[in-house]
């Protein structure tokens, strides 16, 4: 039975295990804690520590009430000192440095560990100097050749020198867009359209890269960009269509040029070796008419030498020879007399040729040539020529 029901606590005690009522008892009587004395307790042990321990004498009330304001004062001031300690005392990681400005004048740069200034005459920046940091901008840019395109890129940097990064500019990574927005437009309007399109992207991410990294280092920003990615350009979505268009006809375009070329590939070769084989056979048939020049005035030469010992021999010798080329390249002969009647006499030389070939021969005789018939026909010519001279000489 609980010791509050009625009737329960025949004892007359309290939850503690004392009897209840103001009245002093003997042995074994127990009360509950007292605060106030606790208070008091905790009280006088502060001021035995920050010196306004209790007087006994007349004045011991007004002792203690000066001590309890000391105390008070003292718990204050180390609550103070705790606060200040915990902000003044910092770590700065592996990748991260620190700089301290005393009195607003730069005083030095912290690196990693656990370190310790003095505010509020000192103020820290810290800063993670190893992270490469990244942000993406578009715009619309007005190239060489006058055209409009839209040009995304990817800036990649990091903090390479702390105290320019937090001293020299105010906002540092806002400057570092406005600096890249002008090395871009300055890239963009210095290259043609089709550059930008198509096969010039990546050296206009070099160009754009050292332009920019000129202004931050003017500026004394202390980043460094690490890397320029210029995405793929296109045109305002207002003249996508006509862009379209000019794409289609460049292509068209290459296309032609590229037949063009392999045509050219195929004809110039051939050309050329037949101009070759020309200039060869030219070459040739100089030297042939050289050497048949030669061997002709030789021929003459000795035909001269020749001639001078036997005139009338060499004379009937070269008629002959004449003769013999000649009817050699004809097949009919035309045979005029000197009488002045103007009668022709016809040889067909190609008709006796093929009669010539057509009749049996025996084994052991061969067919007359056609020279030997030239030559009997010429003699028969003579001949004829004399005739009329005999009859008149009768």
């Amino acid at each position: 039975m609980a010791w509050n029901e009625p009737g329960g606590n025949s004892n007359n005690q309290d939850p503690w295990g004392g009897r209840r009522g103001g009245g002093g008892g003997g042995g074994d009587k127990k009360g509950p804690p007292d605060l106030d004395e606790a208070f008091r307790k905790l009280q006088d042990s502060l001021n035995g520590m920050f010196g306004g321990g209790k007087k006994r004498g007349g004045g011991g009330d007004r002792n203690i009430g000066k001590g309890g304001g000391l105390g008070l004062l003292g718990i204050g001031l180390a609550v103070l000192a705790a606060i200040w300690l915990y902000s003044a005392v910092y770590v700065v990681d592996e990748q991260e440095q620190a700089v301290v400005l005393r009195f607003g004048k730069y005083y030095e740069t912290v690196g990693p560990g656990l370190n310790i200034y003095f505010p509020p005459i000192d103020r820290k920046y810290m800063e993670n100097v190893t992270r490469e940091r990244a942000y993406t901008k578009q715009g619309q840019m007005l190239t060489e050749d006058e055209n409009i395109v839209e040009v995304p890129l990817t800036v990649q940097y990091k903090i390479t020198n702390l105290q320019d990064f937090v001293l020299n500019v105010d906002q540092p990574e806002i400057s570092l867009q406005h600096a890249t927005d002008s090395a871009l437009r300055h890239v963009v309007g210095s290259t043609s359209m089709d550059q930008v399109l198509t096969e010039g992207r990546e050296q206009m991410a070099v160009d754009i890269r050292e332009r920019l990294q000129r202004f931050l280092d003017t500026y004394r920003t202390g980043i460094t960009v690490t890397q320029v990615n210029v995405q793929s350009a296109a045109a305002p979505r207002e003249v996508q269509e006509a862009f379209d268009d000019v794409i289609r006809a460049r292509e068209d375009e290459q296309r032609s040029r590229n037949q063009a070329e392999s045509y050219a590939n195929g004809v110039v070769p051939e050309a050329r070796g037949q101009a070759q084989r020309i200039i060869e056979d030219a070459n040739g048939y100089r030297d042939e008419v050289i050497a048949r020049s030669k061997g002709e005035a030789d021929r003459f030469t000795k035909l001269v030498a020749e001639y001078r010992k036997a005139p009338d021999v060499t004379r009937q010798r070269l008629y002959l020879e004449t003769m013999q080329e000649v009817y050699s390249n004809t097949s009919k002969v035309m045979v005029a007399t000197k009488d002045g009647q103007n009668n022709l006499l016809y040889l067909p030389l190609d008709k006796m040729v093929e009669g010539s070939r057509n009749a049996p021969s025996s084994s052991n005789n061969a067919s007359p040539s056609v020279n030997d018939a030239a030559a009997r026909t010429a003699q028969d010519s003579q001949s004829q020529q004399q005739a009329p001279r005999t009859r008149e000489s009768r």
